[in-house]
């Protein structure tokens, strides 16, 4: 029973988390086993192999944590940084703001690069002290790929094209909790040295597993790293890793079969389908904004996310009874606006195990809501444009074929 009752389904469209598939629910049903036993360390070395592949390397190393994206955040930071180490963060919103807040308590030496919220890193100035740091204080680079309070997408090529170009040995540390398994990510490729991730966002699953990846020259710095760490150390999973049995304390099994369904799901799909239907979903939602009349928080289209949209309102509406209204009227979950722009934008998510109909429905209880709040929407318009970009690209479903 839930806790508060709604017939029907909840639709669920924050940005994480997600809706979770049906066989993912049903591969988690199940009892208590031995972690010790042979069953879990067989299929955990399928799972970190598999793993490897959301990320799209084969040189990475990845871990299974049992935390949220926070813990995982704290990971990649202690494993590889020093106190006192300086580090370079890009402050573009709500989740890159406690990520930079996590690392002044830790005791870095944060170089905060802040934009307008609503534009992307400001990577004219991560140039500028690249370039100006001949004596490499400078040890790592901190972005989130995808900020989910303002929906600006980071460009992560161009990050490591900066520092080949200076040849900086900084270290790419990069938050890919809401891009990781639905926006192109490219581990080996862009040069990134550790990337995290969270069960609860596009892999559709519960919290409570922080994924994080890292390169070997990662693997290099947490041998030098003096953070003090103990539930997060790399080196206690490397130990049992070693050892066959991979788990230096008890994991949720029930998490474990769910990420292993989950996985199954996202390759029979084909991750490169799963990033194209994400891109259709975003695109879709962008058109039926601009039909509404409103703006994007995000300002420049080269940032645009396809997990989030952030929507502004006009003045005279507060975006959070939007959100209110959404669910106590239709059942409809939104994301409420952060920080600076509470108030101002209700974000919809568009990320995980979603396929368009879902989001036409979404859409379309935005738009009574619009009109609820007294904001003059023509009913179905933005539904309207959604769909007619639907209709033309929405291929067929492969495994239907």
């Amino acid at each position: 029973m839930d806790y508060v009752y709604g017939p029907g389904k909840n639709h669920l469209f924050v940005p994480g988390p997600v809706n979770i598939p049906e066989p993912v629910i049903r591969a988690m049903n199940r009892n208590n086993e031995d972690y010790r036993s042979p069953a879990i360390p067989a299929m955990t070395r399928t799972l970190l192999e598999d793993v490897k592949k959301i990320f799209k390397t084969t040189t990475g190393t990845p871990f299974l944590i049992p935390t949220t994206g926070t813990g995982a955040w704290e990971s990649a930071l202690t494993n590889t940084l020093s106190p006192g180490d300086r580090i370079v963060s890009f402050l573009i919103g709500q989740f890159s703001l406690l990520w930079i807040d996590q690392q002044q308590r830790l005791k870095f030496i944060v170089d905060v690069v802040e934009s307008e919220w609503g534009q992307g890193a400001n990577l004219d100035i991560l140039a500028e002290k690249l370039a100006a740091d001949h004596a490499h204080t400078i040890k790592a680079i901190c972005i989130v790929h995808n900020e989910t309070a303002t929906g600006v997408t980071n460009n992560l090529a161009t990050v490591r094209k900066l520092l080949d170009h200076y040849r900086h040995p900084a270290l790419l540390l990069v938050d890919g909790v809401s891009s990781i398994c639905a926006l192109d990510f490219r581990m080996d490729e862009w040069g990134v040295d550790v990337a995290l991730t969270g069960s609860q966002k596009a892999l559709s699953l519960p919290t409570g597993i922080g994924i994080v990846c890292a390169s070997p020259k990662a693997l290099e710095a947490s041998k030098r790293a003096k953070s003090v760490r103990v539930f997060f150390d790399w080196n206690d999973y490397l130990k049992f890793y070693k050892m066959g049995t991979y788990w230096p304390y008890t994991p949720s099994i029930q998490l474990l079969y769910g990420l292993r369904t989950a996985l199954d799901l996202i390759f029979e799909e084909g991750l490169d389908n799963v990033i194209a239907r994400h891109s259709r979903l975003g695109t879709a939602t962008r058109l039926a904004v601009e039909a509404w009349g409103l703006k994007n928080c995000t300002q420049k289209e080269e940032w645009h996310s396809d997990t989030v949209t952030a929507v502004l309102v006009p003045p005279y509406i507060d975006s959070a009874e939007i959100v209110k209204r959404a669910w106590k009227r239709y059942n409809l979950s939104l994301g409420l606006g952060l920080n600076k722009v509470a108030g101002k934008v209700f974000r919809i998510g568009h990320l995980g195990n979603l396929n368009e109909l879902q989001l036409l429905g979404c859409l379309a209880g935005v738009e009574m809501i619009l009109k609820d709040v007294g904001y003059p929407v023509k009913l179905g318009s933005g539904v309207a444009a959604a769909c007619a970009y639907l209709q033309n690209n929405i291929p067929m479903i492969p495994s239907r074929v």
